[in-house]
């Protein structure tokens, strides 16, 4: 019995400290497992969960001869609803378990989730001109056979997603309300260099893009970086951009991306006082800015620096490299309210 009580105490306390120092480690570690929780909700990757209602299609290329897959759903209502077009991370394809897709559904919206020449590991992917007609079937295949309210579509990406957005931004023929670039790559070079220095796989992928796969063709790097791209005289739709201030240190896209295509967007629509400043990127890249600056939240994250223009935003957060869905969704819905004022 004596025995018993004793290893019944020792099993109590040894529970007790465990659970102690489990307590203190989450506590400690908070925002980090905050962080990762939520960038394994929208990019990961091998996951193809989908909510029931959701219907595989095939849309026929207008580019060559072959066929893209979709997830698609139709709004329900008799009356049009938006439409959101959520494009895929860097190394996923259509099927890639995506969360917008469910808040779509709950809000009784349209929805797609193209495949546009699948991961970014091909000649015909990353940014080509073939995902670009891709995307641009996709948005007209929605519209075709959804009940679309032609004056709230919405195109979101994050990462590889992202950077498809802002291809989208520049190139899409049609027009579209918002756009919502979270952690975007801008420059293919620069991720290039930046991803071999890291030793990540993203830099074969580019080569294997850009390339036969051994030397880094700067020239057809150049060719699908969206920073470098000719910019049309007008622009479609509002574009955000968002990036998670640690990315880069603790993710695979530093906020440089960012900030430099914004700079370059709102050079061209003639928003001077609104360029971030030499002295601001620097503070930005190495962590160095005022975090006590009272800019609001984020999804319940931090803002750490913010420029808003009429047609043009970027906003750097607490974070990595991550897309915060609720809050990106929530925003497409403020929009559409807003147009009812």
């Amino acid at each position: 019995m004596k025995r018993n009580t004793k290893s019944l105490f020792l099993f109590l306390v040894l529970t007790f400290i465990t659970s102690f120092i489990f307590g203190v480690a989450v506590g400690r570690y908070y925002p980090q497992i905050k962080n990762i929780s939520s960038i394994i909700k929208w990019d990961y990757t091998t996951s193809t969960d989908w909510p029931d209602d959701f219907a595989i299609v095939t849309i026929p290329s207008s580019a060559d001869d072959t066929e893209q897959s979709a997830y698609f759903i139709k709004a329900p209502s008799e009356k049009t609803k938006p439409l959101v077009i959520s494009l895929h991370s860097w190394s996923g394809n259509y099927s890639q378990n995506d969360v917008l897709a469910s808040m779509a559904k709950d809000a009784g919206w349209n929805y797609i989730h193209p495949d546009f020449r699948g991961p970014n590991q091909s000649v015909d992917a990353c940014l080509s001109e073939k995902v670009i007609s891709d995307i641009d079937d996709a948005i007209q295949y929605a519209i075709n056979n959804g009940n679309v309210d032609l004056t709230n579509i919405f195109v979101a990406g994050a990462s590889g997603g992202g950077y498809a957005t802002l291809g989208v931004y520049l190139k899409n023929h049609h027009q579209i309300r918002a756009f919502f670039s979270w952690v975007p790559i801008s420059d293919l070079t620069a991720w290039y260099n930046e991803s071999l220095i890291r030793g990540t796989k993203y830099a074969k992928n580019i080569l294997n893009c850009t390339s036969e796969g051994t030397i880094l063709n700067i020239h057809e790097a150049r060719l699908r970086s969206p920073l470098f791209w000719e910019l049309p005289k007008k622009l479609s739709g509002r574009l955000e951009i968002y990036a998670g201030i640690n990315d880069g240190y603790n993710g695979s896209v530093p906020i440089s991306h960012s900030i430099l295509f914004y700079n370059r967007i709102a050079e061209h629509f003639g928003y001077q006082t609104d360029l971030v400043t030499q002295d601001d990127i620097l503070k930005l890249l190495t962590r160095g800015i005022d975090q006590s600056n009272d800019l609001g939240m984020l999804g319940g994250r931090q803002i750490y620096y913010i420029r808003d223009t009429s047609l043009l935003s970027l906003t750097i957060f607490d974070g990595g490299h991550e897309m915060l869905p609720e809050y990106c969704f929530e925003r497409m819905q403020t929009i559409v309210e807003s147009s009812k004022d």
